[in-house]
């Protein structure tokens, strides 16, 4: 019986299976783990965009990399445009045209050499020519990528000298800053919570433990999950979280 016993446990060693009488050790995350008060969260940043191509064209340079914070303005990304640059002056020489030939019809209608249709007619080619201008200058400005607030770079989806489709993603940009709480917490709470209560938020990541205080309340409950989504502040910016990091919550004010 030993010796089969112990065949036993060969066998389960070579094969990758635990023993009968090993414990696996469950994870953890401290002693709020077992806290049945406490909610699983989620970090965000205050603002989370993705950046998409304005236009059909091939990138002629990127001016960012993975993880790099820009500020805001800042060129991230520029095409090759030598097209639209090329309508936008087109655009331009026919607008001082057409108000050269404004101004001609006016001189002619002060001699009474022509009607006031013909002045109205050169009137509406100078406003067209104006809109042309503007269409073609507002696509040359799809040109170049800039970044619409400070932040850091999240995902680069491009390379140098790809063409790419308009609407096609470029850039995932995520705001500096402090950072957000993301949580869902039974609706059955829901009377109890109000906007700037306490919560006391555990990091996975980083092991510790940050004060924070409910910014939002959803107006919608999930019928399904019987939840509400609550949005919450760190009470500071701390630079060792960043955004998709994750824990657990504890709302003392709820549970106690």
């Amino acid at each position: 019986m030993p010796s089969c016993s112990l065949n036993r446990s060969v066998l389960a060693l070579l094969i990758g299976l635990p023993l009968a009488t090993q414990a696996v050790p469950a994870q953890e995350s401290g002693a709020a783990l077992d806290d049945p008060s406490a909610i699983r969260v989620l970090l965000a940043a205050e603002l989370e965009t993705v950046l998409s191509s304005e236009m059909n064209g091939t990138l002629a340079d990127l001016r960012v990399s993975l993880g790099q914070r820009v500020t805001k303005g800042a060129l991230l990304a520029q095409f090759n445009c030598r097209e639209a640059q090329a309508r936008a002056k087109v655009a331009r020489a026919e607008l001082a045209m057409a108000r050269q030939n404004l101004e001609a019809k006016r001189n002619l209608r002060r001699l009474d050499a022509v009607g006031d249709l013909e002045v109205a007619m050169a009137s509406t080619e100078v406003q067209k020519a104006e809109g042309a201008q503007a269409m073609a200058q507002t696509q040359a400005g799809y040109c170049e990528v800039a970044a619409p607030f400070q932040g850091r770079v999240a995902k680069v989806y491009v390379k140098p000298y790809q063409t790419v489709s308009a609407g096609a993603p470029l850039f995932d940009l995520v705001s500096d800053g402090a950072l957000k709480v993301r949580l869902n917490v039974p609706s059955n709470l829901l009377p109890r919570l109000k906007p700037d209560m306490p919560l006391e938020v555990y990091i996975n990541e980083t092991g510790n433990t940050y004060p924070a205080r409910i910014s939002a309340i959803n107006a919608r409950v999930d019928a399904v999950a019987q939840t509400v989504e609550l949005e919450a502040r760190l009470d500071a910016e701390h630079t060792e979280l960043t955004t998709g990091m994750s824990g657990i919550a504890r709302i003392p004010d709820v549970s106690e």
